[in-house]
């Protein structure tokens, strides 16, 4: 079935502490998502990159944070751009940082409630993203999004009011392998659910991803997936700063995709993470216009897609 879909670039790169990010959404534009999409069947729209808002913050009491005025910016930015998506569009924030999360969730939990539905969010990861600005010892802001977004820690004044918040009981997390004690304990006291390698080893990635899409369809919710390029392998996916050994594979990731296609609930995406300055000749960029493409329909065989009321 076509969908209408826009394409938004989020070319931030300043919640991260190694530079490149910023050139995230031409590497997609460039690996072809746009054709590719469209040659599916698909209508296209890019609407060009956000540029972050000029601001001047108050500091924190933790003096490690990095480019507080600016990371806040982006926030702003993205929450004003992605919250004129209109119901009727599936947008796909091409990154940049995963700090774009903190504009771009919020945003899209604010739309599903103008809808009347829950927003959920399946967040394909290495790491959890639970920091706050006390926790964080890096000072790199791309950690803090899932706290902020979800309420559970307090992000005022530097970033906005929240224009729509996430239950942590409708978030899960696929690819965990990087976790620190204070994410860990952050973790155990939400209704996160949590997939870490360790259990995909044991018991598949399927399993815990058919669980999740079976409560979102029960919801009638909006699903967001917010896919970071650290949760792959990163022999098959280099252009990323913060690799971490043992994610999932070429195959795990596409049946993810696979899978989120054949459910039909997906309404929104972030690409987060994808440095073009890490990659070998653009190896990452075409693997995620590959998995892009099998979330929107690509397949070797054609399968029915579950129908939706």
């Amino acid at each position: 079935m076509a969908k209408h879909i826009t394409l938004l670039g989020a070319p931030i790169q300043t919640g991260a502490w190694r530079r490149g990010c910023l050139m995230g959404p031409d590497a997609l534009r460039t690996a072809d998502l746009a054709a590719t999409l469209t040659v599916l069947g698909h209508d296209v729209t890019d609407a060009g990159d956000v540029s972050p808002e000029v601001l001047s913050v108050p500091a924190t009491e933790n003096q490690t944070i990095r480019d507080l005025d600016l990371c806040a910016g982006w926030v702003r930015a993205l929450q004003a751009a992605a919250g004129k998506v209109t119901q009727d569009t599936i947008p796909v924030f091409m990154g940049g940082d995963h700090l774009m999360a903190a504009g771009t969730v919020p945003a899209m939990a604010a739309r599903a409630e103008t809808d009347g539905r829950p927003l959920f969010v399946l967040w394909l990861d290495a790491h959890s993203d639970i920091h706050d600005f006390d926790s964080t010892d890096s000072g790199n802001l791309h950690g803090t999004p899932v706290a902020y977004f979800t309420g559970l820690s307090d992000f005022s004044p530097q970033f906005p009011v929240l224009p729509g918040r996430v239950d942590p009981a409708n978030i899960c997390m696929i690819g965990l392998r990087s976790v620190d004690p204070h994410e860990k304990a952050a973790l155990a006291r939400t209704d996160i659910q949590v997939a870490d390698m360790r259990a995909i080893d044991e018991h598949g990635i399927a399993a815990p991803l058919r669980a999740f899409l079976d409560r979102v369809e029960a919801a009638n919710g909006h699903l967001h997936v917010s896919f970071d390029v650290d949760f792959l392998e990163p022999d098959i996916a280099p252009a990323v700063g913060t690799t971490v050994p043992g994610g999932a594979t070429f195959r795990e990731a596409h049946l993810v995709m696979e899978w989120l296609h054949d459910s039909g609930l997906v309404t929104s995406l972030d690409i987060a993470e994808l440095n073009p300055f890490m990659d070998e000749r653009g190896k990452t960029a075409r693997l995620m216009v590959d998995f892009v493409a099998s979330l929107f329909g690509k397949s070797v065989l054609d399968r029915p897609t579950r129908a939706r009321g």
